[in-house]
């Protein structure tokens, strides 16, 4: 357990690194998939190996002692006190952030449900008459479909060939749900934050990915690329974090990307990333066996 409960660090550190390099090498949507998968794995890992570390203050409890003593047992000290407390302290403080991230969602999804209200469960476009040029994708939650929001201030700003790219963005955001993936890397990084780069890189890639779906629908990645230029041009105020918008996330990448051929899928690399996403777990595991057999030794 010395070793093992600490390994989702280092690879906290190392899945972070490497997302930017998966996000430009490889497919949107294999990296997006195996990412968030990698993530959230690895968030489970370190908040349990933290969970461990704490848990070694058992063996520090009173009663403990007193009956480790009279039975004449040694007590054994995986980790210092001190690091177990702290662990304890950090534990607390990740799944406060956590469950504050989860609420913020949940609100933000309130508030979107609020905007289209008023309109039949089986509409699916909702133009709002507003000059200020916004576009963006709505999640679908139990009981109610996805839905495109669109301004006509955003509408008038594009072609006709480009209101086609945008509404085909907007769609494969919802047919793929998107927003599960940004939602889930969201709370990883709230529960370790040392893996906020990999939740930035997937929100850039839920947009690539939706715009080679777009290229693929209108079947033109120029026309695709013109389409965002001039949407982001018009665009100045940000949105809400789950509402997945056509302008987000590194325009000027995404159009540069759109100007080459679309990336490979290289399945090789993404077993690699889905192998280190297990990494963790299985430090976890092989921890939790140690103190359990600590403390078997120690109760007995």
């Amino acid at each position: 357990m010395r070793f093992d409960v600490y390994t989702p660090l280092p690879l906290s550190l190392l899945l972070a690194v490497i997302s930017p390099v998966i996000g430009s090498r490889l497919a949107p949507a294999p990296a997006a998939r195996v990412l968030t998968a990698a993530a959230v794995v690895t968030a489970a890992a370190s908040c349990w190996s933290l969970f461990l570390l704490a848990a070694t203050l058992v063996g520090d409890a009173p009663p403990v002692v007193a009956e480790a003593r009279q039975d004449g047992h040694r007590l054994a000290e995986p980790v210092p006190e001190v690091i177990g407390i702290a662990a304890g302290v950090a534990l607390a403080v990740l799944l406060v952030s956590a469950y504050g991230a989860l609420s913020a969602d949940r609100r933000t999804r309130r508030a979107l449900r609020r905007l289209c209200e008023g309109h039949p469960a089986d509409t699916e476009l909702i133009v709002a008459d507003s000059p200020a040029p916004q576009a963006f994708a709505i999640p679908c939650t139990p009981g109610t479909p996805g839905r495109i929001l669109v301004t006509a201030g955003m509408l008038s700003a594009l072609e006709p060939a480009e209101r086609r790219v945008l509404l085909a963005h907007e769609r494969a955001h919802l047919a793929h749900r998107h927003a599960l993936l940004v939602t889930a890397t969201t709370l990883a990084a709230a529960a370790n934050p040392l893996l906020r780069p990999v939740r930035g890189t997937v929100a850039f890639l839920v947009e690539r990915w939706a715009d080679e779906r777009a290229a693929d629908a209108v079947g033109d990645r120029v026309t695709t690329a013109r389409a965002l230029a001039r949407a982001a041009l018009s665009v100045e105020h940000p949105r809400p974090a789950c509402a997945l918008g056509f302008t987000d996330r590194a325009v000027t990448r995404r159009i540069a990307a759109l100007q080459t051929s679309p990336p490979p899928r290289l399945w090789p690399l993404t077993a690699a990333v889905l192998a280190l996403g297990a990494l963790p777990a299985l430090g976890a595991a092989d921890a939790t066996d140690d103190l359990f057999r600590m403390l078997a030794g120690v109760l007995a």
